[in-house]
């Protein structure tokens, strides 16, 4: 299998007064094409800044990211933009729709980026299959948050990413709620052979992924498989 995100050496600080703070030290790690893969730790152990720095969307202080085949210290902004546009998904904790959207013009912006002719048929036949056929045309105002969370999901998928990034999944969202949605997030992820990262301080979620990477203080505690086929 190809390895479709390969992490060496990271490194991330910041400046808080005349105090440096590291947040990630010596991260290295490599996830294989189509595999579900989770990070956990406890809150400030630095999820969510690898998180960013693996997607491209912040820069490392040291070492390297390389997704999808492409070295992103080599790219602009506007090349890791693309390459996200085109590779990458993301699932975050608040739905991050947009609320002047429906639910259908919320699935169909990635792949109307894309200039994708079949934007509408697509995003139709994803919200049904993640049972929102019947609330389309509702704003996400109009939505419970386990709702646009199904909402988030579609969209990540509409434009059938080599990687998605689910961070916090269900985290605003109820245990019951919560449970479906990650159901539907692995049946999804399944069918379409994506690989799926997910952040999260959950060890029950996590253990439905086939690998752990454990961070604490912004350091790799472990990196096991889960025995997860």
């Amino acid at each position: 299998m190809s390895k479709i995100l390969k992490i060496n050496g990271l490194e991330k600080t910041y400046k808080s007064g005349s105090k440096t703070i590291t947040v990630l030290q010596d991260i290295s790690f490599e996830v294989e094409q189509g595999e579900t893969f989770a990070i956990i730790g406890p809150s400030g152990s630095g999820k969510t800044t690898l998180l960013g720095l693996c997607a491209g969307l912040d820069y490392p202080g040291e070492g390297t990211v390389e997704l999808c085949g492409q070295q992103l210290q080599d790219l602009n902004e506007d090349e890791r933009a693309s390459l996200r546009n085109e590779h990458v998904g993301f699932i975050f904790q608040n739905f991050q729709l947009l609320p002047t959207l429906t639910a259908l013009e919320n699935v169909m912006v990635p792949l109307e980026l894309q200039g994708d002719k079949n934007a509408k048929d697509v995003s139709l036949e994803l919200l049904e299959k993640v049972g929102l056929k019947d609330r389309v045309d509702h704003y996400p105002s109009q939505l419970s948050g386990g709702e646009q969370q199904r909402v988030a999901l579609a969209r990540a998928f509409s434009n059938k990413p080599n990687i998605l990034f689910a961070d916090e999944p269900t985290g605003n969202l109820d245990e019951e709620t919560g449970e479906k949605v990650i159901q539907l997030l692995f049946e999804l992820n399944k069918e379409a052979g994506t690989t799926l990262i997910i952040i999260s301080h959950d060890l029950e979620l996590a253990n439905k992924t086939q690998r752990i990477l454990r961070l604490k203080g912004g350091k790799i505690l472990s990196n096991e498989k889960t025995g997860v086929v």
